[in-house]
């Protein structure tokens, strides 16, 4: 969205789609027009007026502080996204991880184990590293995450 006004009538306030540009600014001298049309505008505007003439209306510029706690709250849903793709990770890694850890168990048994056991098994380390990887990695993002989740509240007015 971009803003005019007039130099003639800082007070009125012309509030069209996009950014600044040509078709912008004829989209706001259609407002104007209205209004003159209307009768909403008091001042008189002299023969010959055009969208160039049209002041562009810039927000105020962000405080430090302002600044500082948007990009508080970026960091903090970067912090949450990675949070969820290493739950997600862990969650579909788990039950095959689990049935290779139950594989593992036989090694420390004197029962034989069977080729095709043993060739799971070395298939599975490899799901087992993964799975260990990602969830060391997600415990540690979920004690991060405690505090970009405050950071968020704090952001929401929670």
């Amino acid at each position: 969205m971009v803003q005019y006004t007039l130099a003639q009538s800082p007070d009125v306030v012309l509030t069209v789609p996009g950014k600044d540009s040509k078709k912008a600014r004829e989209q706001a001298m259609d407002q104007l027009i209205a209004m003159l049309d209307d009768g909403q505008l008091a001042t008189s505007l002299a023969d010959g007026f055009s969208g160039e003439q049209l002041v562009e209306v810039q927000p105020p510029p962000s405080s430090a502080t302002v600044q500082q706690q948007e990009d508080a709250v970026v960091q903090a849903i970067q912090v949450l996204n990675q949070l969820a793709t290493l739950k997600l990770k862990v969650q579909t890694s788990r039950a095959e991880a689990l049935r290779v850890r139950s594989l593992v168990d036989l090694l420390f048994t004197d029962d034989p184990i069977s080729d095709t056991e043993l060739t799971d098994l070395k298939d599975g380390f490899k799901v087992l590293k993964s799975f260990a990887q990602s969830n060391f990695r997600f415990r540690e993002a979920r004690s991060q995450a405690e505090s970009a989740r405050r950071v968020l509240d704090d952001a929401l007015g929670e």
